[in-house]
C-alpha cells in the first residue's frame, strides 16, 4: 500500500509508503488520505491524526507523471478533497516529517497543528522554479507565519531549507533525531488523547476561525491561477527539463 492508515489507542496514522518513488503522491494516494481524513471527523474512536513518511523521506511531493497525465480541473482532483479535508479537520492534527519534504509536503504542514522534525529534514517549496504558483494557501499563510521577506525568500526561489531553519521560523515545535522522531510524535499524540476531546476541538476551532474563509477563499484563488499556469509555456518547459533531466530554459519567455 502505498498509504498505510491505523487506528490505534485514539491515534489514526497516516503513513507515506512509497519509498521506491520517494514517496511522491498519485491521485489515488490523494483519494485515499481525502477520504480517511472526511472519515475520522465522524469516528469517535479517533483523538489525534498523524502523519508520516520514513526516516529519510517525509514526501517529494505530486508524483509530476500521473499530476500531468491527469486533464481534470485541479478543484475536481482528488488532491483538491485533501487539502480541503485537511485545512478543515476539527481533530488536531501532527506531523512527523524526516528526510525530504518537498512541495505540498512543505505546504500541507502549514495546516497541521503539530509538527515535529528530524535534524536530516530538507524543506522546500519550488513551484516558481517549475512556472507555477504557491498552493494551499501557503502564499497567505507562510508571511504571516514568518514574515514576508523570509516566505518570499523561500516561495520566490523555491530553495530547500533546514530542519533548524523551519524551527527558527516557527514552521516546526522541535527538531529531534532520526530515532527520536516518531516516539516522540507518538508521545505528544497520546498525550492529546488523555484530555478532553471537545475541549480540543473548541480550542483549535476557536484559533482557526477568524482565518477560516480567508484560507478557503485563498486557496480556490490559488487554485485557479495555478491550473492557469500549469497550461502555460513555462511550466511545460520546466517539465520537460525535468523529465529531460536538464536546467530548464526561461530566457524564451518574458
Amino acid at each position: 500500500m502505498d498509504i498505510i492508515t491505523r487506528k490505534e489507542n485514539g491515534i489514526l496514522t497516516i503513513e507515506f509508503n512509497r519509498p521506491d518513488k520517494k514517496n511522491s503522491i498519485t491521485s489515488a494516494m490523494y483519494q485515499i488520505m481525502a477520504d480517511t481524513l472526511k472519515e475520522a471527523e465522524k469516528d469517535a474512536a479517533v483523538r489525534v491524526i498523524l502523519f508520516c513518511g520514513q526516516t529519510d523521506m517525509f514526501t517529494a511531493g505530486n508524483d509530476l507523471e500521473d499530476f500531468l497525465n491527469n486533464k481534470q480541473e485541479l478543484a475536481d482532483l482528488p488532491v483538491a478533497q485533501f487539502i480541503g479535508n485537511l485545512s478543515m479537520a476539527g481533530k488536531p492534527v501532527i506531523a512527523a516529517a524526516a528526510g525530504l519534504a518537498i512541495g505540498i509536503g512543505t505546504t500541507m504542514l502549514l495546516h497541521c497543528d503539530l509538527v515535529y522534525a528530524a535534524d536530516n529534514a530538507r524543506f522546500s517549496m519550488p513551484f516558481a522554479k517549475l512556472g507555477l504558483c504557491p498552493e494551499f494557501a501557503s502564499s497567505m499563510l507562510l508571511p504571516q507565519l514568518i514574515g514576508y521577506q523570509r516566505a518570499a525568500d523561500l516561495l520566490l526561489f523555491g530553495e530547500s531549507f533546514s530542519a533548524s531553519e523551519a524551527l527558527n521560523m516557527g514552521l516546526v515545535n522541535k527538531v529531534l533525531t532520526t530515532a527520536d522522531l516518531l516516539p516522540y510524535a507518538y508521545a505528544r499524540a497520546a498525550k492529546l488523547v488523555g484530555l478532553p476531546a471537545s475541549s480540543l476541538r473548541a480550542t483549535k476551532s476557536l484559533m482557526k476561525a477568524r482565518l477560516a474563509d480567508t484560507v478557503a477563499a485563498h486557496m480556490s484563488e490559488e487554485g485557479r491561477i495555478f491550473s492557469s499556469m500549469l497550461q502555460a509555456p513555462e511550466a511545460k518547459e520546466a517539465f520537460v527539463a525535468f523529465f529531460e533531466r536538464r536546467p530548464p530554459d526561461f530566457t524564451k519567455f518574458s
